[in-house]
């Protein structure tokens, strides 16, 4: 373990940076530093040598180059177990540093900001705080090298304790390269076609789908999802099938208005339902495929109170994630040790989606549901109820593996036939489901009939309207045969297939 005696600052995010080198400075280190990072320094009386004063160069095109000097990166790279390398600093009057403090530019953030121009954007690709840090962290056999404020208390208790050890300046080097890969991955982003995805391990599961899986998460550089950002209460540790489930469960129940509820079992709407309340709502979902639903994930657009926890507490769950929780509600569960109680933020919508293929993956921008112009297409034209079911059905077949049809009745999914190979097939799957509770609902398909049959299976079992994207060549059929039935026919324009 060497002591740290002279560390080089030089940051873009000034958070944390005077409290840390403060802490640095009162153990005896000499801190270098230059243009910005310098100036709030002294401003608060922290003792600084200045770049230009080691390098005896001022700062040129603009402060573009002022650390990209041989008595910057000479003292960075020396290795001070080699004679040679001592030897060159000695004759150059080098004194190497022990500590580097970088972070960058915040290139993806002015990306991000769509009136950056052209120019602000190139000017935010850094290139001596990568160069700094890379020459760092490949020294780490004797240089510590610092990218975040989230190390700073770490690093300066190390220092206060008389300096890095190796195992400490080793896992600083790896994030620092982490660091510096996924700044360039969005730099080649911007600039190229190509996309590169910097992935930070999150953790391991215990176990993937099956035990014999191995299993980890990951989660996109600089990404806040709900479940990083999410507290869990209470309960196991969250498997692989658990976040499969709660990710779809917690994106149907927050496209839907609250207060509703959504009971997923293997990805896939077991029952869904909007109601008066969040107690209201959970029953109706519960009822919708109670079988089902056993064992299953609880997701709950709104607030988990005391009268919801009453009816969890008597049903079998994995997993129960709302927007917030009563304390009341928490102490009910509390009994049910395995039972997972989770508070998260809602999922985003941006970013892509991804399907792993052979050495590779399909990338997809994220289905956005929308209620726009439908076309009624049918003689019989829908009442304000029905249209309002058709709109929550759609919204639930949105989420359900295709083939899929959804009944629903009174804002409450009756009937789901998901998967099946065949759309009138997934009907048939609906209605069995659904049994006496279709007549007089409405059924939505997530994508368009090929044939009469699936309009004629569903009214046959006294669904009066259907909504569907529409296009196929045999829409005139269909439509005949809505118009046959006397129900309602609504085409989208829009398919949700969810393979």
């Amino acid at each position: 373990m060497a002591r740290v005696r002279r560390a080089l600052l030089s940051v873009y995010d000034k958070t944390g940076i005077v409290p840390f080198a403060r802490r640095l400075a009162a153990a005896g280190v000499e801190i270098v530093s230059s243009g910005g990072t310098a100036e709030v320094l002294t401003g608060e009386g922290i003792p600084v040598v200045r770049v230009e004063d080691v390098t005896r160069a001022p700062e040129m095109l603009g402060g573009r180059v002022k650390t990209l000097h041989p008595a910057i990166h000479g003292a960075i790279l020396a290795r001070t177990d080699h004679d040679d390398d001592l030897r060159d600093l000695g004759s150059r009057g080098i004194e190497p540093f022990q500590l580097v403090v970088a972070n960058l530019y915040p290139f993806r953030e002015t990306v991000a900001r769509r009136e950056a121009t052209v120019d602000e954007i190139v000017e935010k690709i850094d290139i001596g705080g990568p160069a700094m840090i890379r020459a760092a962290a490949k020294n780490h056999a004797h240089v510590g090298v610092v990218t975040s404020p989230d190390q700073y208390e770490e690093v300066a208790a190390a220092v206060e304790g008389g300096g890095l050890d190796d195992g400490m300046r080793k896992t600083l080097a790896a994030e620092a390269f982490f660091h510096t890969a996924s700044y360039d991955a969005a730099i080649v982003e911007w600039i190229g076609d190509d996309r590169m995805i910097p992935l930070r391990a999150a953790g391991a599961l215990r176990y993937g789908e099956n035990p014999q899986q191995e299993a980890s998460m990951f989660v996109e550089d600089g990404a806040k999802p709900w479940w990083l950002m999410a507290t869990q209460h209470q309960g196991k540790e969250m498997s692989f099938n658990n976040y499969a489930d709660a990710e779809a469960a917690w994106r149907l129940a927050c496209d839907l208005e609250s207060p509703a509820v959504v009971v997923v079992k293997h990805t896939n709407p077991a029952g869904v339902a909007v109601g008066s309340n969040v107690a209201d709502a959970f029953e109706r979902a519960w009822e919708g495929d109670s079988l089902a639903a056993f064992g299953g994930v609880v997701a709950i657009h709104g607030t988990l109170d005391a009268d919801t926890a009453s009816l969890l507490a008597a049903r079998f769950v994995e997993v129960v994630i709302a927007m917030d929780a009563e304390g009341a509600a928490l102490r009910t569960l509390a009994a049910k040790k395995g039972l997972r109680v989770i508070t998260a933020p809602q999922p985003s919508e941006d970013g892509l989606d991804y399907r792993r293929v052979d050495s590779g993956f399909l990338a997809q921008t994220r289905d956005r549901i929308e209620i726009g112009q439908w076309d009624v297409v049918s003689r019989r034209k829908p009442d304000l109820d029905e249209m309002k079911d058709l709109e929550f059905a759609w919204k639930v077949a949105a989420h359900v593996k295709s083939n899929a049809i959804v009944i629903a009745a009174d804002g409450a999914a009756v009937g789901v036939g998901a998967g099946d190979q065949s759309r009138v097939g997934a009907a048939e799957r609906a209605i069995a489901k659904a049994g006496d509770r279709a007549r007089g609902a409405v059924a939505a398909s997530d994508a368009f009939f090929p044939f009469r049959d699936g309009v004629d299976t569903l009214a046959q079992a006294g669904v009066r309207a259907v909504v569907e994207p529409g296009g196929s060549v045999r829409d005139e059929e269909v439509i005949a045969a809505a118009d046959e039935h006397d129900i309602v026919l609504v085409f989208t324009g829009r398919r949700h297939f969810r393979h």
